[in-house]
């Protein structure tokens, strides 16, 4: 079995990132610099490094309803160490939920107008919300900071006008969602639309931690469902 990589050697004793040397990491670069150079391959600009903090920082808790942080507090509830909470957590991710970023991304990417993309898909990544009817104020905050920092945002206009035909064509409105704006800031920034869900965990595990520890600092005994929260339907 032969392994073959670009992204990381040790030498000598001296271990190094895509031809940078990790103490030199440590001293001069911060995660999100080290983040770009692992996955894009270079450092970020100024600007580059400042839009993926947000983005990081928009995806990092929404609350305990949700899936990826309720199923974790569960299972560490349930008296499982805390990997194994954050790794159900993970797996509580999907397309429904954290994971449409990746197939936006991809949407967003091939060239298509936005009439061609609504027409062609009956559901769309990356748009529609449970809760947020009419604007999702995360993709608001952070189409904001991309303008405000210089970028195209070609991919933002392209989904707020793919937005306009979902609307036209279903009669209303699908608002762009943070797993959209987190497509439209991936492609915005050069990264592969494969990461989309890894860019969504790298960020949502940080909301899990603290969720688990509060488990365990509560010492809350299991979850069991009560009788009025399903229905029988043998």
């Amino acid at each position: 079995m032969e392994f073959r990589t670009k992204i990381s050697k040790t030498e000598n004793g001296t271990h190094s990132i895509r031809g940078t040397d990790l103490l030199e990491l440590i001293e001069k670069r911060s995660f999100v610099e080290v983040l770009f150079l692992l996955l894009r391959g270079d450092f970020p600009s100024k600007q580059e490094k400042e839009l993926a903090e947000s983005m990081l920082v928009a995806s990092v808790e929404n609350g305990i309803e949700a899936p990826s942080i309720y199923v974790p507090r569960v299972v560490a509830a349930s008296g499982n160490p805390f990997h194994a909470a954050l790794g159900a957590g993970m797996l509580a991710i999907g397309e429904k939920h954290g994971g449409a970023a990746e197939q936006a991304a991809e949407i967003l990417s091939s060239g298509k107008s936005s009439s061609q993309i609504a027409e062609e898909y009956k559901i769309i990544p990356g748009f529609g919300h449970k809760i947020y009817k009419e604007e999702d104020p995360r993709t608001k905050a952070l189409y904001e900071k991309a303008k405000s920092l210089g970028f195209s945002c070609k991919y933002f206009d392209l989904a707020f006008s793919i937005e306009k035909e979902l609307e036209k064509k279903k009669g209303k409105k699908l608002p762009l969602n943070i797993d959209g704006a987190i497509a439209c800031c991936m492609l915005e920034l050069g990264f592969d639309p494969k990461l989309g869900k890894a860019l969504f965990l790298i960020s949502r595990i940080v909301g899990m931690s603290a969720h688990v520890l509060e488990e365990y600092q509560q010492g809350n005994s299991y979850y069991r469902l009560d009788e009025k929260d399903f229905t029988y339907e043998g």
